[in-house]
C-alpha cells in the first residue's frame, strides 16, 4: 500500500511522513490537584492516572483531552472528548496544534509508555522521557483515515472479546447445571432404567450403621452414634428418584479431622495444603507452605481420595472444597477438614455435591459470621444433607461428569487463547496503522487523484513555529499552555 519509503533513524517510513519526537509537536502538561472534599457536584470527569475518579462542576481543561498516568498507573492513556479535570498524578495534553486527537492517542497507546518508568521507589514517569518519545506522523487526511481505520477494527476486536468473556460465564452456569443435574439423579435417568436390580441406599445405610456400632468401644460411643442415625433429614427424599434418598453427611462418614494448627515454614519435607490451596474443587498446588515435623505429617498426612473442607474464610468462600487425588505427599492446615467418608460413599461424587449451589446455599444458611470471616464446624458440616443413592450409580455419574467438564474444559482453553490473540490483535492494528500499512497513503492517492498534498514535513515545520512562538511570548506555557483565556484565576486557585 505504500508508494515509496524513506528510512528516518533507521525506521521505514511511506513518502511523506516524519517522525518526530513528542517535544516537538505537542504540550505536556501537569495534571492539578482536587481533593474530593473540594468537589462541587457536576457532570466534569474527573481523571486520575486509572481513568475517571469521579466528577466536578469545573474544567481544568479547554476541549477534548488526553489523559497520561504519571504517577501510579504510570503510563495509562486515557482520552476525553469534553473538557475534564486531570489530577495531579497525571499529565495531560488538550492543545493539539491542529493533529488529529485520536491519532495521538492511539500513538500514545502504541508506545507502551509504562516501560518508561525508571523509579526505583513509587513508579513514575518523566516528562522529558515523554517528550523524548517518537511518533509516525503522516499528512492531517491520513491520520483522519488511520483514525477510522483503527476504530473500526479495534470495536470489531472488542466485540469478540466480549462474547468470548460471554462464553466464560456460560461455561461456569454449565458447569453448574451439570452438577445439579447430577447430584438430582436427572444425570442418570436412562442409567436406572437399564440398571434396575441395584442394591438398596437403606440397606446400604444400615451396614453402615452395624458396621460402626459393632466397632465402637464404649457405650457413649454407641449412644452416640445411635443419635446420629436418629436424626431425620430436612430434605423432602419423596421428591428424588427411587432409591435415592438425602442422608446428613454424618450417617455416611466415619470422622472429621481438623488440620494442624502448628506454623509452616517457606520450604520443607512434605507440603502443608491451606485454604488457598482450594479451588473450583481442585487442588491448587501454586503458593505452598511446608513441613519437616514427622509427627505432624504422620498425624495429618492425606491419602488419595480425600476431601478437604474449607471452614474459615471470607463469607463468599467459607464451605469450598477439593479432592486430593495423591499428586504429591501433603498434609493440612487448620482452617480445613477432612471427610473421612466410608466407601459406600464415592469421594468424587461427594466432592462435586459439596460444589453445588445447593451446598453452597448450606453453608450460606448454617455458617457463623466472625468481624471479617464466617466458620463451619464439623458439627455443622456433619448434618449437610448429601443426595444420596447406590455406589454404582455414584460412580456413573463422576464418570458422566468428569466427560462434561472435560468438554467445558477444552472449550474454556480454546476460548483463553483466542482471548490472548484478540488481545494481541490490539497492538498489531496499531503496528500496522503507524507503518502506513492500514489504508491509502497522501502519496498514493494525491496522483491518483489528480492533486497535490501537504507532507507531514511541513505540517511539522508549521507547528514547531507555533510551539516556538508560544514559548517566546511565555516561556511558562512549556509548563501549561492558558489559551484563549479559558483558565481564568478562579479555576487555578481551586
Amino acid at each position: 500500500m505504500q508508494s515509496s519509503i524513506n528510512v528516518t533513524n533507521g525506521l521505514e517510513l511511506p513518502e511523506g511522513w516524519v517522525y518526530p519526537k513528542l517535544g516537538e509537536i505537542l504540550n505536556v502538561n501537569y495534571g492539578k490537584g482536587l481533593k474530593e472534599a473540594t468537589r462541587a457536584p457536576g457532570d466534569i470527569p474527573v481523571y486520575g492516572s486509572n481513568g475517571v475518579v469521579g466528577q466536578h462542576s469545573i474544567p481544568f481543561t479547554q476541549g477534548a483531552t488526553i489523559i497520561i498516568g504519571r504517577k501510579g498507573t504510570v503510563g495509562a492513556v486515557h482520552f476525553s472528548n469534553s473538557p475534564c479535570w486531570p489530577i495531579d498524578t497525571t499529565y495531560f495534553i488538550d492543545d493539539f496544534h491542529g493533529l488529529n486527537p485520536k491519532y495521538l492517542l492511539y500513538s500514545l497507546r502504541s508506545l507502551n509508555l509504562a516501560e518508561r518508568d525508571t523509579s526505583t521507589a513509587i513508579p513514575g514517569l518523566n516528562r522529558e522521557d515523554l517528550y523524548s518519545q517518537q511518533i509516525p506522523l503522516p499528512p492531517l487526511p491520513e491520520q483522519k483515515r488511520i483514525v477510522a481505520k483503527v476504530e473500526e477494527l479495534l470495536a470489531r476486536v472488542n466485540s469478540a472479546r466480549k462474547r468470548l468473556a460471554k462464553v466464560k460465564t456460560i461455561l461456569k452456569r454449565f458447569r453448574q447445571a451439570v452438577l445439579s443435574a447430577a447430584c438430582s439423579g436427572r444425570l442418570t435417568s436412562d442409567w436406572r432404567e437399564r440398571n434396575p436390580n441395584i442394591e438398596s441406599v437403606e440397606v446400604l445405610l444400615e451396614n453402615i450403621q452395624k458396621r460402626r456400632i459393632h466397632l465402637a468401644n464404649t457405650p457413649s460411643q454407641k449412644q452416640k452414634l445411635n443419635e446420629i442415625y436418629l436424626y431425620r433429614e430436612q430434605g423432602y427424599s419423596d421428591s428424588m428418584p427411587e432409591n435415592w434418598k438425602y442422608l446428613a453427611l454424618d450417617k455416611l462418614c466415619e470422622s472429621f479431622q481438623y488440620g494442624t494448627s502448628k506454623k509452616s515454614e517457606p520450604s520443607g519435607k512434605v507440603a502443608v495444603l491451606r485454604m488457598g490451596n482450594i479451588q473450583n474443587g481442585e487442588i491448587d498446588w501454586n503458593d505452598l507452605a511446608y513441613t519437616s515435623d514427622d509427627e505432624e505429617i504422620e498425624k495429618y498426612k492425606l491419602n488419595a481420595g480425600d476431601i478437604l473442607f474449607n471452614r474459615t474464610n471470607s463469607p463468599e468462600l467459607v464451605g469450598k472444597t477439593g479432592i486430593y487425588k495423591g499428586e504429591r505427599p501433603a498434609i493440612f492446615a487448620g482452617y480445613l477438614i477432612k471427610i473421612n467418608n466410608f466407601k459406600e460413599l464415592d469421594s468424587r461424587y461427594l466432592n462435586f455435591c459439596l460444589n453445588t449451589n445447593y451446598a453452597r446455599d448450606y453453608c450460606s444458611k448454617v455458617k457463623t459470621d466472625g468481624v471479617s470471616q464466617s466458620n463451619i464446624n464439623a458439627q455443622k458440616l456433619g448434618k449437610f444433607e448429601v443426595p444420596f443413592c447406590p455406589v454404582k450409580e455414584q460412580q456413573e455419574i463422576v464418570r458422566r461428569v468428569e466427560a462434561l467438564f472435560k468438554l467445558a474444559n477444552m472449550i474454556e482453553r480454546r476460548v483463553t487463547g483466542a482471548s490472548l490473540r484478540a488481545g494481541k490483535m490490539t497492538q498489531a492494528i496499531l503496528i500496522k496503522a503507524f507503518r502506513g500499512e492500514l489504508v491509502p497513503t497522501e502519496a498514493e492517492l494525491a496522483p491518483r487523484e489528480g492533486r497535490s498534498y501537504e507532507p507531514a514535513s511541513e505540517l511539522l515545520t508549521r507547528i514547531k513555529k507555533e510551539l516556538g512562538n508560544e514559548v517566546k511570548s511565555d516561556p511558562r506555557k512549556r509548563n501549561r499552555i492558558k489559551k484563549g483565556g479559558w483558565a481564568t484565576k478562579q479555576i487555578v486557585d481551586i
